[in-house]
């Protein structure tokens, strides 16, 4: 299979009707229930990745605009208005937001496929999960209960649940409304005040947000958002004294910078981080199901996603079947205009992120790799790049080993059940996989085997609306996002102990 040699061009009447707030100007931070620009009076450009084009730019907050975030945060959350208001109001702000969140849906996912590309179907299923997750978590604020404890008969000894103060969310620029509110969410349930820092490339879907939650009744200040770059504001808002916990998304990279600067001021750390995860495919599966499960899993949103399934192995005696069928389910992922009902596959996020992906592509090859399909720019305009399909590859690739984060998928094979553990888990990150199997057996086996925070048997990237955990072993991260387990990375314990 060879890619197509132009992107299909990009549609007049499907843009006809992009949201104001995405065209060209500039758009406000959020602090202290206020619109503000950055101090520095400076700006950072937006760029429409599928047509190169310029977008509304947004400020270059700093660590005065991220100061001055963090004391409006903890004015807030000090506030009789949010500190004292009843379990019962809040879970009711946090199902207005939900409503909100639905009434605005489609110009919010619109939002994000115009800043970031994600196909129009992947941002507005994106959406529909948001409002859930709020809905799940305006159900905890009047659940967050201690417990009595024995302590003798002159004595009383009970525990507190209580909120962290100001946590910092700071997040990827794959998904912005798919992966705030599983951060935002249970934080703002647990009663804390909060300062985001979206991805400086994508953060015209968080401030229209923000302009959006001023109309509820969440008190000013406990939703604050600063825009800018991860070197200055983000580390800003990792280092700040004044912030209690740091809730992050990105690269293991990434993540290791922020577990090192947030030990001066020994805050908490959760840590969502990058992934290099395995599809497993037996012999016995429904290859029909098996196949445009691992083709989504390393194609979409353009291979952009850190559960991404970019290692993919198939049992030798089924190989070269399954490949043959896995080029032609590949033509349905064609790059095309991420407005346009029924694409799958949009650009690449940005012109940097294009590079990128290039600059691995060129690896693969310099290692020996075989480009079976696809292997660079689709097309002639905007960041598209082709569906990508590599073989003849070895454990120590750094194809094989790196995290990509584009279109390209690597396959091999595995003989028997024991082969096809050892491959999957030989890998610095745990954060996915997909077992493809019908005898129920192996599927227990290798979800008990692999060394992962999910593991999905028969499906791929089902993600939770907030009533089960996320999150990686390995260099995939620190802790869990979603569900209880979410919910109390956002709380401390209190001990009372009295003499009656």
């Amino acid at each position: 299979m060879t890619a197509p040699v132009s992107v299909p061009p990009v549609a007049d009447t499907a843009r006809r009707d992009i949201p104001a707030f995405v065209r060209d100007g500039e758009r406000m931070m959020w602090i202290g229930g206020r619109q503000v620009a950055a101090v520095s009076g400076r700006t950072l450009p937006n760029t429409d990745p599928a047509t190169e084009e310029a977008l509304a730019s947004v400020p270059r907050g700093e660590a005065a605009d991220v100061d001055a975030a963090v004391h409006a945060a903890r004015a807030a959350f000090t506030d009789p208005a949010w500190a004292e208001m009843s379990p019962d109001r809040r879970g009711r702000i946090l199902n207005q937001i939900a409503d909100v969140i639905e009434e605005h849906a489609d110009e919010l996912a619109t939002i994000d496929s115009v800043n970031m590309g994600a196909p129009r179907m992947l941002t507005a299923h994106m959406l529909a999960e948001a409002s859930e997750i709020f809905r799940y978590y305006a159900g905890w604020p009047t659940k967050l209960s201690g417990v009595s404890v024995p302590a003798g008969k002159d004595r009383m000894a009970y525990t507190r649940k209580e909120p962290l103060g100001v946590v910092g969310i700071i997040w990827g620029w794959n998904g912005p409304m798919g992966q705030l509110p599983s951060k935002l969410a249970p934080a703002l349930a647990a009663g804390n005040t909060v300062v985001l820092k979206p991805a400086e490339t994508a953060s015209l879907s968080t401030l229209r947000l923000a302009e959006l939650l001023a109309g509820t009744d969440l008190p000013a200040g406990v939703v604050n958002v600063v825009t800018g770059l991860g070197a200055e504001a983000g580390q800003a808002l990792v280092a700040h004294p004044g912030v209690a916990k740091i809730a992050f998304t990105g690269s293991t990279a990434t993540g290791k910078l922020v577990q090192r600067q947030a030990t001066d001021t020994l805050k908490r750390v959760t840590l969502e981080l990058g992934g290099k995860s395995p599809s497993v495919v037996f012999a016995d599966a429904d290859l029909d199901v098996a196949v445009r499960g691992v083709a989504a899993g390393f194609l979409g949103n353009a291979g952009q996603a850190c559960v991404a399934a970019s290692r993919v192995f198939v049992e030798e005696s089924i190989r070269e079947e399954f490949v043959e069928r896995l080029l032609k389910t590949m033509e349905a992922f064609a790059p095309g205009d991420p407005l346009t009902q029924g694409t799958l596959v949009g650009p690449l996020s940005t012109k940097a992120q294009f590079d990128r992906v290039s600059s691995y592509l060129d690896i693969a090859r310099e290692e020996g790799a075989n480009v079976v399909t696809g292997g660079g720019r689709f097309g002639d305009h905007g960041y598209f790049f082709a569906p990508t399909l590599l073989d003849d590859v070895r454990p120590d690739m750094r194809v094989v080993r790196e995290e990509i984060f584009g279109p390209v998928g690597v396959i091999t094979t595995f003989t028997d059940i024991d082969d096809a553990i050892a491959q999957a888990n030989d890998t610095d990150y745990g954060l996915a996989a997909s077992v493809w199997t019908t005898n129920l057996t192996t599927a227990h086996r290798m979800a008990a085997a692999i060394e992962a925070g999910t593991v999905w048997i028969n499906t791929w990237a089902e993600m939770s609306t907030g009533n089960l955990p996320f999150g990686g072993y390995k260099q995939s991260g620190l802790g869990r996002e979603g569900g209880l387990e979410g919910l109390d990375t956002y709380t401390q314990v209190k001990t009372v102990r009295i003499a009656l």
